[in-house]
């Protein structure tokens, strides 16, 4: 019989979320430089460039790789012959080493999970609850999986019962370009097949658990049918051309998990759950010996890469820009913001949409501004702030024409695609919609000198701030005509995979 200590057990949850809140998995490391080094398309090579310039900074200063530390999920395997020395429930032990993780003062965690979801939305400060899942299985150990997934990518899950007849892969293919890049790729696909609705969701969540490991199944060729799906899927993914942050490229997904489950005759349920340029997951297993301590990677498992802006890149003041000067830029070029900023997401477009409507004054005013959709970190030590990656900009859409019409704003940044609401009415006012990187949040934290709350201060992470920038990296992805990136890089990158693949096949 192993006894298994409570402190054990907090302990090794704490250190295995702030572990992965800053060191990637090297597997994934490996993947993402495989298809850097591959990668024809220039802007998803800068993206991916940022990706692992930032992996490296956030190994070297132990500091979030993404302002979205995530929604934690744990997978619990108790053994039958495990006694506990604990006076707390197994999931409050577990809940207990989430909190010290997430306000631990050398590396505070973004606190972004809301108590009453369909009510007030109010922020439980400290990240807790996790999303547990407990099994009862043989052996003495405890196993544990542990997770933190952000909302861009969470957001982009797909669920789907489909005939038991109906092409597994005909879907993917369909539903994957629905999904936009508010996941952030190049990332992983996690599918569960069979089972019921809710059981197809948890196979796909645990199967993103598992390494990369995409490359040794194409060397060795597949065994059965899961893993040929496998094969399939990601070729029929990547050949979409969507490429990394959606800028049109050869490498959309870095690898497809797929787990299984004996299901209805009649029934052929189907989930599908993207994980991100943030990807993050730990397992460890506990055995009576003491608590179980992540091992730091070598700093030597990071490749050496730089990213260098160029001289032709476009330099911008945001305090002095002028219409005349944004009416030349154009979709797709890099941009360096240098300037003072407002923030904004969610909570903060509503109340101001909110206030506008009601007759009320502004607490900032937006004319002339540019907003970044951004809820970052907070600051530790000598910083200014924290990890300050842009947040899915598609939540701002049903907000964008009111703010431009109402307010003057003058352009807006986040990441990811706008939809054609959005675009449309960035068109209508010959506005702008820059894309930072999304996975890049440490890095993009380092362009910020100072940082303000000039509104909302009772918002948290929600809160406006004044960010003053200094050569922060960004690329034009809605111009002032309504040209957007999203839509002509991956349409471009298409079609260059299957004249190539034509080429190929004569």
């Amino acid at each position: 019989m192993t006894v298994i200590r409570q402190d054990d057990l907090i302990d090794s949850v704490a250190d295995a979320l702030q572990y992965i809140s800053y060191y990637h998995p090297k597997d994934f490391i490996d993947a993402v430089h495989e298809a850097y080094q591959r990668e024809e398309s220039q802007a998803a090579k800068d993206a991916m460039a940022q990706i692992l310039i930032n992996s490296r900074m956030c190994a070297e200063g132990k500091r979030p790789l993404c302002q979205d530390t995530g929604i934690v999920t744990v997978f619990v395997k108790v053994g039958m012959d495990v006694q506990w020395d604990a006076d707390m429930a197994l999931e409050d032990m577990i809940n207990e080493g989430v909190r010290r993780a997430y306000t631990h003062p050398d590396n505070v965690l973004r606190a972004s999970i809301l108590a009453d979801p369909a009510g007030k939305r109010q922020n439980t400060k400290d990240n807790t609850p996790a999303v547990i899942h407990t099994q009862i299985v043989a052996g003495n150990t405890v196993d544990i999986q542990v997770a933190a997934k952000g909302g861009g990518s969470e957001n982009k899950s797909k669920m789907v019962m489909l005939n038991p007849s109906d092409s597994i892969v005909d879907w993917v293919v369909k539903t994957v370009p629905t999904m936009g890049a508010g996941w952030c790729p190049p990332g992983m696909l996690g599918l569960g097949i069979g089972g019921t609705a809710e059981k197809a969701a948890l196979m796909a969540k645990e199967s993103l658990m598992e390494p990369v490991d995409i490359h040794e199944l194409r060397e060795r060729g597949p065994q059965n049918r899961v893993e040929e799906l496998r094969l399939e899927i990601m070729e029929a993914v990547n050949n979409l051309g969507i490429g990394a942050q959606g800028l049109g490229g050869l490498t959309t997904v870095l690898d497809v998990k797929i787990h299984d489950y004996p299901t209805h005759a009649a029934s052929l349920p189907v989930c599908m759950i993207p994980n991100c340029a943030a990807t993050r997951h730990a397992h460890f297993e506990l055995d009576g010996s003491g608590p179980a301590l992540q091992t730091p990677p070598s700093l030597e498992d990071w490749p050496e890469i730089t990213w260098e802006v160029g001289d032709s890149v476009r330099r911008v003041n945001l305090d002095t820009v002028t219409q005349e000067e944004m009416d030349e830029w154009k979709a797709g070029e890099t941009v360096l913001l240098s300037g003072k900023m407002l923030t904004g997401r969610d909570a903060a477009h509503k109340k101001m949409v909110d206030m506008i409507s009601n007759g009320e004054e502004l607490p900032v005013d937006l004319k002339g501004r540019f907003i970044y959709y951004v809820g970052p970190v907070d600051p530790v030590r000598e910083e200014v702030v924290g990890p300050a990656g842009p947040t899915t900009a598609t939540r701002m859409d049903k907000f964008t024409r009111t703010m431009l019409s109402e307010t003057g704003l003058m352009g807006m940044i986040g990441k990811a695609e706008r939809g054609q609401a959005a675009v449309d009415a960035i068109k209508d006012y010959k506005a702008t919609y820059l894309m930072a990187v999304g996975g890049a949040a440490y890095l993009v934290s380092k362009a910020i000198k100072n940082a303000e709350v000039v509104a909302f201060p009772e918002m948290g992470m929600e809160a406006i701030y004044e960010f003053d920038v200094q050569d922060m990296p960004v690329t034009v992805a809605v111009d002032v005509n309504g040209v957007s990136v999203h839509q002509t890089g991956p349409q471009e990158w298409f079609e260059k995979i299957h004249e190539a693949k034509v080429v190929e096949v004569k």
